[in-house]
């Protein structure tokens, strides 16, 4: 009996995922790896974090994914290093060995080194940051009330750093959730001093994509009344100042870091083959020097005529990476891989009911259309059909009543020490 070839994925994101549904009940054996138990749809984090929807509907379970399938199987651990010359593993607590690894590790959010600013600020990469940042901020008006009194000027700023699709999608839900939903759970307070606070190193949000996208975008933050500072470096923040290389300090101890991420590099790889934190990998996604060890999505940097510098670290790319690899590995021989290319589908942002940008190739359209166009789309993207059905009523039930029920206070259980 031929033996299956074993393939190791490490990591669940859009990139892992997509190699393992491709190979699902292909003729080979598929270990999925990754430290959570559940693919998360990053693209509407923010939405979580501004209590709109609840992290279970857009979180999805490995192993209901792959309950029915015959050749995959999931294991929950943190991989600590490959060993490339034993074609091995190492994880937290056991080894794995396989004919080929996949590496889909995805990124973590880059503090550029700054360990105080990692420690204190909240970066929003998985479900986890995404709660934590929805329960501060909720907690700092709880703490309002009861205080009847600003005596910190820190609890009425929030600040967001860094604008991209990332940082105006969050200053836009934070900005409507001052408007309409806080006044209504505080009546006692007055929100017209709270601030939501974008701070950009470029001149505009959104700098990646069309000048009309950037200026449209700028607009709909002024008409929500986000303060934009352009042009603004952030230097440090010690838990109650944001520092700014021009020397202003702005209090706030609500401070969202979106201005970056980095590769989740795992060790056992030479520094030769590693660019920026990425695996350097060629048109096949196979890492330098190597013959049975890929890497797909945010963790690849491969180099193309359309694309020197390597391709951006978006969603379309992730997939369409590890549906091509999916391909390669199916084919009986090498000679017939076809290299990827990426095809750029456009790109798009929203900030605030009826306020979307969009940029598709050879058309750019913004406001309601384009606002419709982008739920339309991550609604279809959503894995289940019970989760698009919950997410629907969500936002429907929001954009009726500009409201949500979602506003959930979530914190570690206390225990005293004569219980534990």
């Amino acid at each position: 009996m031929e033996t299956r070839e074993k393939i190791v994925i490490v990591g669940g994101g859009f990139a892992g995922l997509q190699l393992a549904r491709s190979l699902n009940n292909k003729n080979k054996k598929v270990f999925m790896i990754d430290k959570v138990n559940h693919h998360m749809f990053q693209p509407l984090f923010y939405q979580v974090a501004c209590g709109r929807i609840e992290p279970s509907n857009i979180s999805f379970p490995f192993r209901k994914i792959f309950q029915r399938s015959r050749n995959i199987q999931y294991r929950m651990t943190e991989v600590q290093r490959i060993v490339p010359e034993q074609n091995k593993i190492i994880t937290e607590d056991s080894e794995f060995t396989y004919d080929k690894l996949v590496i889909a590790t995805g990124c973590k959010t880059n503090f550029f080194g700054n360990a105080e600013m990692e420690k204190l600020a909240f970066g929003m990469k998985n479900t986890q940051e995404a709660i934590a940042i929805r329960n501060h901020v909720l907690l700092t008006f709880e703490k309002l009330i009861i205080e009847r009194k600003r005596s910190d000027d820190g609890n009425w700023n929030i600040v967001i750093v860094g604008s991209g699709p990332t940082g105006v999608e969050l200053a836009g839900a934070f900005s409507e959730m001052k408007r309409e939903i806080l006044p209504r759970d505080y009546p006692h307070m007055n929100f017209e001093n709270l601030n939501i606070i974008l701070v950009s190193s470029t001149e505009t949000p959104l700098s990646n994509m069309s000048a009309e996208s950037q200026k449209m975008s700028e607009k709909y933050l002024n008409e929500l009344g986000v303060i934009f500072m352009k042009g603004e470096i952030v230097t440090a923040y010690d838990g109650d100042r944001v520092l700014l290389a021009n020397g202003k300090e702005i209090p706030a101890n609500n401070v969202i870091w979106a201005a970056g991420v980095t590769g989740n590099i795992i060790e056992g790889l030479s520094e030769s083959q590693i660019f920026r934190n990425r695996y350097i990998v060629d048109r096949y996604n196979r890492v330098k020097g190597t013959e049975n060890i890929f890497a797909i999505g945010d963790i690849a940097h491969m180099e193309t005529p359309k694309y020197p510098q390597g391709h951006p670290q978006v969603a379309n790319v992730a997939i369409n990476q590890g549906k091509n690899l999916a391909r390669n590995l199916v084919r009986k021989n090498e000679a017939d891989w076809v290299e990827y290319e990426y095809v750029d589908q456009g790109s798009m942002a929203t900030i605030g009911k009826h306020r979307a940008v969009v940029d598709l190739p050879g058309f750019k359209f913004q406001g309601f259309l384009a606002w419709y166009f982008w739920m339309f789309l991550h609604l279809m993207l959503i894995l289940s059909v019970r989760n698009k059905l919950a997410i629907f009523f969500n936002w429907m039930w929001s954009y009726v009543n500009k409201d949500s029920s979602l506003r959930l206070i979530i914190v570690p259980n206390k225990k005293n020490k004569t219980e534990q």
